[in-house]
């Protein structure tokens, strides 16, 4: 089970690092292109939540995180026992989670860098950084699992 909170804690490292090496390197709004114009490294700050919405409302993010965390550890342990996908999404979850409560409450924002355009429709993605994607990650396999255990179930009914 301890490997599962390695996982969560190589996320928040990585995500911090990543970050870090963002705020000492780059200048805020700098944008350093990989895959020109498809894929770059934006130095970017956010106040809010995803897309900057509920901006400067801080207290509700360490509201609403501090909940998650608890309830995330909660299932863990009472409900994914012996269920590998779900012990993994959560974790995932759990470390994305952390890392960008970690930036809101020593920085008062969180670094995002990760720039992605996307040419098919001319989409240029909201800025992200590791914490977002392991969010984003942890939810697909939380939903992947549900999915699974639902058809499990109604085979085990038949």
């Amino acid at each position: 089970m301890w490997i599962y909170y390695l996982i969560a804690f190589i996320i928040i490292s990585v995500d911090q690092w990543t970050k870090w090496l963002v705020v000492q390197h780059m200048q805020l709004g700098e944008r350093i292109a990989l895959v020109d114009p498809y894929l770059g490294l934006l130095s970017h700050r956010n106040r809010g939540a995803a897309w900057g919405m509920l901006e400067g409302q801080m207290w509700i993010f360490f509201i609403v995180t501090t909940v998650v965390v608890i309830g995330i550890i909660y299932y863990f342990h009472k409900h994914a026992t012996n269920q590998p996908l779900f012990q993994l999404g959560l974790m995932i979850l759990l470390g994305g989670a952390i890392g960008n409560f970690i930036d809101r409450l020593f920085r008062g924002e969180v670094v995002d860098f990760v720039d992605v355009l996307i040419p098919v429709i001319n989409y240029d993605f909201p800025i992200f950084n590791v914490a977002d994607a392991a969010l984003t990650v942890g939810v697909v396999l939380i939903f992947i699992f549900i999915l699974l255990d639902e058809r499990k179930q109604k085979k085990v009914k038949k």
